[in-house]
């Protein structure tokens, strides 16, 4: 029984030592220079997962074609737009302020009526005509910036009044058919950022124009599969959150579809946290993982118990924090902050706290 007891002792040890060597490659290795923070308050997302597949979703719009799919190399289900000539958007205006954040996951796929290529747009604009897609055409809207993403560069431009303003262009960070890309858009006031994946692409200081209200995003030239949209507001005041107010409420820390693997873009808010703890050494916090309702109460309750492990580990063999100084529990789906009643209110439920103990 003893033997038992100390070879289960051990596994258990060597299953967290090389869960902490995963996680120490994904974090600090691969985007330890993504410095991306998403907003505090999720106001969409969309994962198309309450879609049936081969509909066009019920929140988008098109004067094109597409559907939902899935795509075997990737989990999850995915908005394929078959049409390059067409404009995908979501059905309802935007109200953004002046401070937000764009994500999406995005797999290029070859244009066969295009010679093949993987080129497609995406743009935000602001528009005084949001219902009329085709207001603006050439540059469409009032106002806008858009990035263009193909095989063999990035680039981008923005304009206003329908005449062109400045662009720019990198050979740097191409994408390849058949690859998933992560894109996060950072919006602060005349300021915007774009990443792909852990490489900060672009940093225009006075791109967006305080004289418009941006309100709609919009794909087009090109058959790509996107995924995993989510519009933030706001920049976490996380410091002030967790030191004075003593509870942090994190929605910028991701993982795997029903795993308590984390995602590298998890690394700008994991990053933030732990500059905390450093900086404030007799700082004890306790890590709390909530679930959505999807799926059966036990299985989301083990689900954010290990998420919660996964991010202490994370910032112990990550970051360095003292791991006494961390507790970790998981609530599954009993403490939602929202009804489990669409995609962005799930998106809300789904998030980790962090408790000042």
């Amino acid at each position: 029984m003893k033997l038992r007891y100390i070879a289960a002792c051990f596994l258990l040890f060597m299953n967290s030592r090389q869960l902490a060597a995963q996680v120490n490659d994904s974090l600090t290795q691969v985007y330890s220079k993504f410095d991306f923070i998403p907003g505090e308050k999720v106001i969409f997302f969309d994962d198309f997962s309450s879609e049936n597949i081969g509909d066009f979703p019920t929140l988008w719009n098109t004067n094109g074609s597409g559907e939902v799919v899935t795509y075997g190399k990737y989990p999850g289900k995915w908005l394929k737009v078959t049409n390059s000539k067409g404009i995908t958007c979501l059905a309802d205006t935007l109200k953004l302020p002046e401070n937000y954040t764009i994500e999406f996951d995005v797999i290029p796929q070859k244009d066969q009526a295009n010679n093949n290529n993987t080129t497609y747009r995406f743009m935000l604009i602001s528009t005084s005509k949001p219902k009329d897609l085709l207001y603006g055409l050439a540059r469409p809207g009032d106002a806008g910036i858009w990035f263009e993403f193909a095989y063999n560069n990035s680039y981008f431009t923005w304009y206003r009044d329908g005449s062109p303003g400045l662009d720019g262009r990198t050979t740097e960070h191409k994408q390849v058919a058949d690859n998933k890309y992560h894109i996060s858009i950072w919006v602060q006031k005349e300021r915007i950022r774009i990443y792909q994946d852990e490489a900060k692409l672009f940093d225009a200081a006075k791109a967006m124009s305080k004289n418009y209200k941006y309100n709609m995003i919009r794909f087009d030239r090109g058959v790509e599969l996107i995924g995993n949209l989510r519009i933030a507001t706001g920049l976490p005041d996380m410091r002030n959150k967790l030191l004075t107010e003593g509870k942090l409420v994190s929605y910028g820390i991701y993982f795997d579809v029903n795993s308590d693997k984390l995602k590298p873009e998890s690394a700008g808010t994991l990053k933030e946290i732990a500059t905390i703890l450093t900086e404030n050494p007799a700082l004890r916090v306790k890590i709390v993982g909530h679930t959505d309702s999807d799926g059966d109460d036990a299985t989301n309750l083990d689900l954010s118990k290990r998420r919660a492990a996964a991010v202490k580990i994370a910032l112990n063999s990550s970051f360095n924090i003292d791991a006494a100084r961390l507790e970790t529990d998981g609530k599954g789906e009993k403490e939602p902050i929202a009804p489990n009643n669409s995609n962005t209110n799930k998106a809300l439920n789904r998030r980790v706290e962090f408790i000042k103990l």
